[in-house]
C-alpha cells in the first residue's frame, strides 16, 4: 500500500474518534447535577468565587450539567480533601475548591495531610492573587514597624496560611502576633475583628478584601501592612512583600516558598482517576468560562478580580510546590511552628 493510501486510511479511521469521545463526555454530563464543594463556610472569599464558578461552569461542559454548591468546612480544607480522596466518586462529577496552602503543607510533611495533592486533577484557578496581612483600625497598628512593637491577636482557621504567615513573620521579621485558631472561615474572622475578639487577619487575598469588604478598604477600617506573593500587587505599590523584609537568604527562600501558594489562588480540582476525556472537557470548560463576557460581567458586579491560571499550569505549580527541596521546607517548618501554649 503506497503512502497516499496509508494516509487516507489513517484519516478515515481517526475521523470518528474525536466526535465519539466528545459525545461520550456529553452523554455522561447531560441531565446531571454536579456538586461543587467549598472547603469553607459561606460568605468568605472561597465561597464567593465558588458560587460564581457554579453559576457559569456548567454551560461550557459538554452536556451542560447543572451545579449545586455544598460547603464542607473543617481543618483548613482537610475535611474536604478527605472527602475528595476517599468518598467522592472518581468520575468527574464533583469539583471542589479548598485552601491554596494545602500543597505547601504537604511539601512540609504536615502529619495532618492524608492525601497527595499531585494526584488530584487540577482544573484551573480564576484568580492568582497576593495574600495580605490586615490589621483592624482600632489596634493602632498601621504598618510593620508598629506590628513589631505591639501585640495583636490574629484570627485563624487552622494550620494554613491564616496561621502560617503570622507565625513566620514573628520568627523572621520580629512582629508580635498572637494567633488564635479555630474559626470556621474568613467571614467569622472578620466578625471577630468587628466585635473586638481579634485585631488582625493573617491571610486574605487582596481581591477578596476589595470584593467582600470594599467599605473597609475605602474607609480604612483595615490596614494592609504586608503582602505575600512573588511580586507586589499593582495597586499596593507601597506595601512590602514579606520576602522584601527578610534579613538573610535562608529566611528569604523559606518566605518565598510560603508565598508560592498565591499563584494557586482559588483553585478548582477534581478527584484522581477521572477519565482523560472528562479531564480535558473540564479544563477546556474552565478556560472558556474565564474568558466569557457574561462570566466576567458577573465577576465585575461582585467586585472579583479575574487573573486566571489554566488547569495544566496549576497542575505543574502544585507539583513544583510539593517537590520543594527538603532544606527549604525544613526551614519554613521551623519558622511557622506554633509556639508552646499557642491556641
Amino acid at each position: 500500500m503506497n503512502r497516499r493510501k496509508l494516509l487516507a486510511l489513517a484519516l478515515v479511521l481517526s475521523a470518528p474518534m474525536a466526535p465519539a469521545h466528545a459525545q461520550a463526555v456529553a452523554d455522561f454530563y447531560k441531565g446531571r447535577t454536579m456538586e461543587l464543594l467549598i472547603g469553607y463556610t459561606t460568605g468568605g472569599g472561597y465561597d464567593t468565587y465558588g458560587r460564581l464558578v457554579s453559576r457559569h461552569l456548567g454551560g461550557f461542559i459538554p452536556g451542560k450539567p447543572n451545579f449545586v454548591v455544598r460547603n464542607l468546612p473543617g481543618g483548613g480544607g482537610r475535611v474536604l480533601m478527605g472527602q475528595m480522596m476517599n468518598v467522592t466518586p472518581k468520575d468527574g462529577s464533583v469539583v471542589a475548591t479548598a485552601d491554596q496552602s494545602l500543597p505547601l503543607a504537604q511539601a512540609m510533611r504536615d502529619p495532618g495531610i492524608l492525601f497527595d495533592a499531585k494526584a488530584l486533577i487540577w482544573i484551573g484557578n480564576p484568580a492568582a492573587d497576593n495574600n495580605t496581612v490586615a490589621t483592624w483600625h482600632t489596634t493602632g497598628v498601621t504598618n510593620m514597624d508598629e506590628a513589631r512593637k505591639k501585640e495583636v491577636v490574629v484570627g485563624s482557621t487552622g494550620p494554613n496560611t491564616s496561621s502560617q504567615i503570622p507565625y513566620a513573620m514573628n520568627a523572621t521579621l520580629g512582629t508580635k502576633f498572637k494567633v488564635v485558631s479555630g474559626y470556621p472561615g474568613g467571614n467569622e474572622i472578620n466578625m471577630s475583628m468587628e466585635n473586638g475578639e481579634t485585631g488582625a487577619r493573617g491571610s486574605s487575598p487582596w481581591s477578596t478584601w476589595k470584593a467582600t469588604k470594599p467599605d473597609w478598604v475605602r474607609d480604612k477600617k483595615i490596614h494592609i501592612i504586608a503582602q505575600v506573593g512573588l511580586t507586589r500587587a499593582p495597586d499596593l505599590p507601597d506595601v512590602p512583600l514579606i520576602t522584601d523584609l527578610a534579613t538573610n537568604e535562608d529566611d528569604r527562600a523559606a518566605l518565598r516558598l510560603l508565598s508560592a501558594p498565591a499563584t494557586v489562588g482559588r483553585p478548582y480540582f477534581t478527584t484522581p482517576g477521572v477519565p482523560t476525556d472528562r479531564v480535558k472537557a473540564l479544563r477546556d470548560a474552565f478556560s472558556a468560562m474565564v474568558k466569557d463576557e457574561a462570566f466576567l460581567e458577573d465577576a465585575k458586579k461582585l467586585g472579583l478580580d479575574i487573573n486566571p491560571v489554566s488547569g495544566e499550569e496549576l497542575q505543574k505549580i502544585v507539583a513544583d510546590i510539593v517537590d520543594t527541596p527538603a532544606r527549604v521546607a525544613d526551614r519554613l517548618n521551623q519558622i511557622i511552628a506554633a509556639p508552646d501554649g499557642a491556641k
